[in-house]
């Protein structure tokens, strides 16, 4: 029999992948063309033309070695090109040693939890999250503790972070660019954070770890400069992913940033090194270390995606919604009418539209949009967001 933890996470499901299999249902009924599912965050760009010529030189230059193992942090040429590439761009110093490739940024968070974490100890993450947290978390036995945010700009709720702090926090997640809300956390916001953190580890005595995720740093459309956490605050841990700057989810291929200003950073550095196996992916695609590497100044076409933004909230705005403007990700969070998330969800499936609740999130009363989606969709989606707008008026 499967054990009682995982029986709870499967009455609980996945609304993502439940609207994802709707809108396949409703496709067959209606044509798809008609059915606008907004339900998963899949990158819908192709990946940047050097990611496929990367792959091709690799492989012929290497047919055997590229398929081996290598150290469980990953090859040495790769991990100093990607330290190299992080000082150019964001003026810090890191080596070879202080990155550790990963299977994706879940990959790289969950073997940081695993070298940091106690049973019982007690992990932040800011309202609305990324629900994987929650399992992450579970994986570990930690304890979650939510932080609420200020409403109108989803930037934390800082008497809330400070006030629940206790003597049991051991980590604290950050998503920014954010998902669901597409929000960026600004240079103040990290200031703050930092300084509360710096002033409750002075308190309890203990490090407390700050674990900045970011698989979305390169989607911004409103021109700002992103903090680099581990510059503001020296008990920063960063994983990263490649799935959505290079439009490559399924190759699972990341790193985590582990800098030298860290507490005991050395026996950290080795300990996930260590968790690496423990997990039992023992080391990151080979393959797509070298492709990454190749490709570290590259994008996916960012503009694609800011004109899907750009249409769909200009359109919500006109019908009356309540949206805030996301400034980066592949996401919009739209508050529910009246705050009745469940009426709006079903009102929306009526219209052929597929959205994730934000109570799936954490924050009851919103739904996610994701626009990563073809230009096609989001315009003929427009008449759709028109009748539900008409319905919830009912």
């Amino acid at each position: 029999m499967i054990s009682k933890r995982i029986q709870e996470q499967l009455k609980k499901g996945s609304p993502i992948r439940e609207a994802f299999e709707e809108g396949q249902r409703l496709a067959k009924i209606y044509g798809a063309e008609n059915v606008f599912d907004f339900s998963i965050g899949n990158p819908y760009v192709e990946a940047p033309k050097k990611v496929k010529e990367s792959i091709q030189k690799i492989i012929e230059q290497n047919p055997r070695q590229i398929h081996s193992y290598m150290n469980d942090a990953g090859y040495e040429d790769v991990r100093e090109k990607i330290a190299e590439s992080l000082n150019r761009r964001f003026g810090t110093s890191f080596h070879m040693h202080n990155i550790i490739m990963s299977v994706g940024a879940a990959g790289a968070m969950n073997a940081a939890m695993y070298a940091l974490m106690d049973v019982d100890d007690e992990v932040m993450v800011m309202r609305p999250y990324y629900p994987g947290y929650t399992s992450f978390i579970l994986n570990w036995q930690g304890k979650k503790v939510e932080v609420d945010p200020d409403p109108q700009t989803f930037q934390p709720d800082f008497e809330d972070f400070e006030s629940k702090i206790t003597e049991r926090t051991k980590l604290v997640i950050v998503n920014s660019p954010n998902n669901p809300t597409g929000a960026i956390y600004t240079e103040d916001t990290i200031q703050r954070l930092a300084q509360i953190l710096e002033k409750k580890e002075q308190a309890y005595g203990h490090e407390i770890y700050l674990l900045s995720d970011e698989p979305y740093r390169e989607l911004v459309y409103t021109g700002e400069t992103l903090p680099y956490l581990t510059k503001y605050y020296n008990n920063t841990l960063v994983a990263y992913s490649f799935s959505k700057s290079l439009s490559v989810p399924g190759e699972r291929i990341g790193y985590l940033v582990i800098p030298d200003e860290a507490s005991e950073s050395q026996m950290l550095i080795k300990a996930v090194k260590m968790t690496t196996g423990m997990i039992g992916y023992v080391n990151a695609p080979s393959l797509f270390q070298k492709v990454v590497a190749e490709c570290l100044d590259e994008k996916a076409n960012l503009e694609f995606y800011q004109k899907n933004r750009d249409i769909l909230y200009k359109k919500l705005c006109n019908l009356g919604f309540e949206v805030v403007p996301p400034s980066g990700a592949f996401y919009i969070f739209i508050k529910a009418p009246g705050g009745d998330e469940k009426r709006f969800l079903e009102k929306a499936h009526e219209c052929n539209i597929l959205l994730v609740g934000g109570s799936f999130f954490g924050y009851v009363g919103y739904a996610r949009i994701s626009f990563c989606v073809s230009h096609e969709k989001i315009l003929r989606s427009l008449t759709a967001f028109e009748k539900l707008a008409e319905l919830m008026r009912e």
